[in-house]
């Protein structure tokens, strides 16, 4: 893989043509439905790092080719995203980050989140002209529900027996009454431009202290409180458990502070006639924020399930998707006796 990724670059870079294999660093490749690979070069040429990201074999990507490339350039365009070097079919060769992605306690820092939020702010006030009109988690239902649909009722045969019953109870997850417990969760707003996997291992710290958002291939039209919900989804993760499947989902430690000084953060960057508007969108944001953070769950549980049969990442897929969508009912219908209650 490593040399397939070398000669590819050298292809690009006139001043790595006269390097060998040798001179180069290589990490090890990391993702979650594609990998990226940082390499950098032991000698005076440029570039003096780039990140290759593959782009192959991407079953559950949102949008078509021509679209995510035209939102990338744009994004980088607008230095949301890193410079692109090359944009091949199959491959993307992007600037190096000098940096870091986030640790999940530095989302709980003020500081942090300003930074976050007037990236989200800058993102959304952009409009990539190709976009499809669909919202993101209805391209998600129809594009995702097939690979779901394939991997647990052709392929649950491939998993443990314990997994395999875990595959009949998950069938649920792309079913239309499902679908619709999700859009009782939808904001009733107009749709804009989100980045959509907001967390912080999508977010890079650079060195010089800048905050820039990572991996936009799931951008695409939806509400905006998307992006805050989002943002906290995988503080709950607990890996490296003594016991099978070996993580766990934890109760969330993030509550409306965090929220509230997100959302806050995020509207320092527009103008209000008054308090009292700015006050009354606060509210707003906050309340549809809120009721969007279990579709996090469902999200990656659909997320999760075409990697079962061929995982980037050491983890039971399985039993993550099952812990997920567990996790995704049992939020919804305490939602649905709160609504009773209120009434």
């Amino acid at each position: 893989m490593k040399e397939k990724v070398f000669q590819q670059c050298q292809a690009h870079f006139p001043e790595w043509k006269k390097l060998s294999f040798a001179d180069f660093d290589f990490d090890d490749p990391k993702g979650f439905s594609s990998y990226t690979m940082g390499i950098r070069i032991q000698k005076d040429v440029d570039p003096k790092a780039i990140l290759y990201r593959q782009l192959e074999g991407k079953e559950n990507a949102i949008l078509d080719f021509e679209t995510e490339k035209e939102v990338f350039l744009t994004l980088g365009k607008n230095q949301i995203a890193a410079h692109c070097h090359h944009y091949a079919q199959d491959y993307r060769i992007e600037a190096f980050y000098q940096g870091r992605t986030l640790r999940s306690e530095e989302l709980f820092k003020p500081e942090v989140l300003r930074k976050i939020a007037n990236q989200l702010y800058r993102f959304h006030q952009l409009k990539p002209k190709s976009l499809p009109q669909e919202s993101f988690f209805e391209l998600l239902h129809r594009k995702w529900g097939r690979i779901a649909k394939h991997v647990l009722e052709e392929k649950s045969h491939l998993f443990p027996p314990n997994e395999q019953m875990m595959c009949e109870v998950l069938r649920e997850i792309y079913s239309s009454e499902t679908f619709e417990k999700v859009k009782t969760c939808l904001p009733d707003n107009e749709l804009t431009f989100c980045h959509n996997d907001t967390y912080h291992g999508n977010i890079m710290k650079l060195d010089n202290g800048e905050i820039k958002l990572l991996d936009f291939e799931f951008s695409c039209l939806n509400h905006k409180t998307y992006d805050f919900s989002n943002l906290f989804a995988e503080t709950v993760m607990q890996h490296q458990q003594k016991e099978y499947p070996y993580f766990r989902i934890a109760e969330p430690e993030f509550g409306d502070n965090e929220l509230s000084i997100l959302i806050n953060f995020y509207l320092d960057n527009a103008l209000f006639e008054s308090q009292e508007e700015r006050d009354k969108e606060f509210q707003k944001l906050l309340e549809d924020t809120k009721n969007m953070i279990l579709l996090s769950d469902y999200k990656y549980a659909m997320a999760a399930l075409p990697l079962a049969l061929e995982p980037i990442q050491k983890i039971r897929f399985i039993p993550y998707t099952h812990q997920r969508f567990n996790r995704f009912l049992q939020a919804y219908d305490q939602m649905e006796i709160a609504k009773c209650t209120d009434f």
